[in-house]
């Protein structure tokens, strides 16, 4: 049996900002053809982690290897090559609201590609069909609801047929039946294009839907990683915490707070 090798390789990765250290020293493999989440309340360091992986930021120290390539220190043009197979779905969508949703699509494949305004045009329908939004290419950001637009953000994300597709808090700010839509549309592009997909999410509700495997962040370091049924079992006490959407034990109780101020009046 040839052992899978990772597409991406994560070893020893730090960031701090001044002396506050957010990331403490990250090790992670994420292999092809799986969904993997990363999980974590706020202020734990995904969302810097993310920020790394797309090449947004650079961090302290440590490295990242994307399809065999050390991105953190790669020149240029051997990024901008690694960057091209990734897509990336913003938290808020990112759509340029003076362009419509079709100019919005096409973009990645006008700066990029050498391809004809034809056949761009006919690769931009086709992105918008496979997200649900055939029809809707001359609409404007703003005429779209919040899943809409959400979907329309995908399609762009997937223009340039990534290897490695990233999302941002996919379904945050949208209602029930919305959220899981999305849920349902990332678990079928995964088996339409068996394509890596990395989300980055807090939201349980999507997790146990739509990934293998999960990484739990906490204090900037990796906590928990397995499957869904491996994080149901785990029996670490922040895992557990995060499960049962338990309040930390030192948190201020409300009324003993107003209770004080009204004593020391």
């Amino acid at each position: 049996m040839v052992e899978k090798k990772p597409i991406i390789q994560i070893r020893r990765l730090t960031t701090s900002y001044g002396r506050h250290q957010i990331l403490r020293g990250i090790d992670l493999d994420i292999y092809p053809d799986e969904t993997f989440v990363i999980l974590g309340r706020s202020g734990c360091g995904k969302s810097t982690l993310l920020r790394h992986l797309v090449g947004l930021e650079k961090p302290t120290g440590g490295s990242i290897t994307i399809k065999g390539m050390d991105v953190v220190n790669a020149d240029e043009h051997e990024r901008a090559a690694i960057l091209k197979k990734m897509g990336m779905l913003f938290q808020n969508g990112a759509m340029f609201n003076s362009m419509s949703v079709g100019e919005n699509v096409a973009l990645p494949l006008r700066e990029h590609t050498p391809l004809d305004p034809a056949t761009i045009q006919i690769m931009t329908r086709l992105k918008l069909e496979l997200v649900g939004l055939s029809g809707f290419a001359d609409y404007m950001p703003a005429q779209l609801s919040g899943g809409m637009r959400k979907r329309a953000s995908l399609a762009r994300a997937l223009a340039m047929d990534p290897d490695i597709l990233f999302c941002d808090e996919p379904s945050a700010g949208l209602d029930p039946i919305v959220a899981v839509g999305i849920d349902h549309l990332i678990l079928r592009l995964k088996a339409a294009f068996k394509m890596c997909i990395v989300v980055v999410t807090h939201e349980l509700a999507s997790v146990f839907l739509i990934a293998d495997r999960i990484a739990l962040l906490d204090g900037g370091l990796v906590r928990f990683i397995g499957t869904r049924q491996e994080f149901t079992a785990s029996t670490d006490p922040r895992v557990r915490q995060f499960l049962e959407r338990r309040p930390d034990e030192d948190q201020i109780d409300p009324e003993m707070y107003v209770n004080s101020l009204l004593e020391n009046d």
